[in-house]
């Protein structure tokens, strides 16, 4: 009963309107998407399967407020994820599943670390155990509009999987919102990319180790992965340097005298183009970034996560860490101010694209530019004191 109270009064603080409302708009919620559900040739045993006993989760809904890859100093999400015992754990794996990584390897032109890594990422290697009824999150974010219709869609594609791959319904299990199995992929994404490497007829990214490597690899074949070309990699940049570059080719960068910060040679092909990446300011670690790096933010478009998921594979191969220190007082604009920021250089005439609260490289140049217009270093990290020089008060 206490539960069913708290909900009652979630969904009050939520939506504003009375509780027993709310009740009676859930069932409508439910109601209107068999329709649709239909329409996606679910059929009605399998919707009421999907939808039988669920109700909103109010824990659901107060994940959402909590993203870990931003509003924390970049440094300490990497150095978290980062860790010796990681590493050693990621070793391992790759020693035990090296056949199999040979396979997967050599059908997607996807490097093992990299799988390995973000296996690591999503789901510590397979320790890490989804908790969530797939169904009733999915249905929670679909009910609150949350990024409207995307979830709602969602839960009509993981009742298709269901149905489509027989999977008992005890099976469908996810994060908080919806991503599942080892490689957390959303049901879209399972359907779009999930591999059956093992042969057994049926992808299964919860269980089977095989394909979860196979549908990680093939996930990033398609987002255009390049075999052989760096994610990126932390470099020393010159006295004087101008930070206003953020762009140019491999070659350009070494007649300006940047240099790779573990002493390695640039990648031969000098005429890759990479840009120049300071993601705690200018006086942090400065990285070159490849098209690569944009193919990991396809996974999970955060810069911080992209950064962690190509330090950590290249931690796993004998890399060397981070050198440059990242600064104490590094402070990530949360996101209600990343996106006031994204209001307010649209008002000023630049192009943005979204208002979620992601800063693109593009709105990085941007910010560049209105950087140096306020006296400020260039680096094109926005910061609370550049809000102010903008005019924009953080919420």
């Amino acid at each position: 009963m206490m539960f069913k109270t708290a909900l009652a009064l979630l969904c009050f603080a939520l939506l504003g309107t009375p509780a027993l409302a709310q009740q009676q708009t859930f069932s409508a919620f439910v109601n209107e998407l068999w329709p649709d559900a239909q329409a996606k040739d679910v059929t009605r045993a399998t919707f009421d399967s999907a939808m039988q006993g669920v109700t909103p989760d109010p824990r659901v809904i107060a994940a959402t407020r909590k993203q870990p890859e931003y509003g924390r100093p970049v440094g300490d999400y990497i150095n978290g994820i980062v860790t010796p015992g990681r590493i050693k754990r990621g070793g391992d794996r790759a020693r035990e599943w090296a056949r199999t990584l040979d396979g997967v390897e050599k059908k997607f032109s996807v490097e093992r670390w990299v799988l390995l890594s973000l296996w690591g990422m999503e789901s510590d290697f397979g320790a890490a155990k989804d908790k969530w009824d797939v169904f009733r999150s999915l249905a929670s974010l679909g009910y609150v509009k949350y990024r409207h219709p995307y979830f709602r869609n969602e839960l009509i594609v993981a009742m298709g999987i269901m149905q489509k791959e027989q999977f008992a319904r005890s099976k469908m299990v996810s994060s908080w919102a919806g991503a599942m199995g080892q490689a957390q992929f959303m049901p879209s994404s399972y359907v779009d990319y999930a591999a059956d490497f093992s042969g057994d007829g049926h992808p299964d990214i919860w269980t089977n180790v095989p394909d979860v490597f196979g549908s990680i690899a093939n996930y990033l074949q398609k987002f255009k992965w390049r075999h052989g070309l760096p994610w990126g990699f932390e470099v020393m940049v010159p006295s004087g340097f101008d930070t206003m570059k953020s762009r140019a080719s491999f070659a350009e960068w070494q007649k300006l005298g940047v240099r790779r910060a573990d002493g390695k040679a640039f990648p031969r092909d000098g005429q890759i183009q990479s840009i120049m990446f300071f993601p705690a300011g200018s006086r942090g670690p400065a990285f070159l970034v490849t098209s690569n790096f944009d193919v990991l933010k396809a996974y999970n478009n955060s810069d911080a996560y992209a950064i962690a998921v190509g330090h950590l594979a290249d931690r796993m191969n004998g890399g060397a860490p981070i050198k440059a220190a990242w600064p104490s007082d590094d402070r990530p604009l949360p996101r209600e101010a990343r996106i006031a920021l994204q209001r307010k250089l649209a008002a000023l005439g630049y192009t943005v694209k979204e208002f979620e609260g992601r800063i693109d490289f593009d709105l990085r140049d941007n910010i560049r530019t209105e950087q140096r217009k306020h006296g400020m270093v260039p680096d094109g990290n926005p910061t609370l004191a550049f809000l102010e020089k903008i005019g924009v008060k953080a919420p």
